[in-house]
């Protein structure tokens, strides 16, 4: 029997609001999609303004809540990696883009692109990491994965 929603605590239904990426995971159609977009329009604001070390601390920070919010979120919905959790796809989103001071529109653009491209295709290692961490620890190394393949990418073009 799956838990009401009357039934989860405050510290429960602030795990799932972070978990689903303030609500973006909550799209009924490509919700990874709507977790990427929404690290896409937050990271001009929120994370690419601030110094390197400052965005490192800030990918930590974002790894360790996401691990419990995407953890919890999978105890309390009864299933492993649900879609609707996305606080994965926004930090590997904000880790493709972790070297750069500065991008365009259109840089901010192939780095949703490429990192889509990486979140979905999966390829080595970003599948196998899903099993090394157990609940939210793997749904986040997965996207972090799948981010730095997608920088490697974005880098090699921004750079050349």
């Amino acid at each position: 029997m799956m838990i009401g929603i009357s039934a989860y605590t405050w510290l429960d239904n602030l795990a799932l609001f972070i978990a689903r990426g303030f609500g973006s995971g909550l799209s009924p159609v490509a919700p990874g999609t709507f977790g990427t977009l929404l690290g896409a329009l937050l990271a001009p604001f929120l994370f690419l303004p601030l110094s390197f070390p400052a965005r490192l601390v800030v990918l930590l920070l974002l790894f360790m809540v996401g691990c419990w919010a995407a953890g919890r979120a999978e105890v309390l919905l009864g299933r492993k990696d649900p879609g609707e959790v996305v606080i994965d796809e926004i930090f590997g989103l904000w880790l493709c883009l972790l070297p750069f001071a500065s991008v365009s529109t259109t840089g901010l653009v192939w780095a949703f692109i490429l990192f889509r491209i990486f979140d979905i295709a999966k390829p080595w290692p970003v599948r196998q990491s899903e099993y090394w961490l157990p609940g939210g620890g793997g749904i986040m190394l997965d996207d972090g994965f799948a981010g730095l393949w997608a920088m490697i990418v974005f880098a090699l073009g921004y750079f050349f």
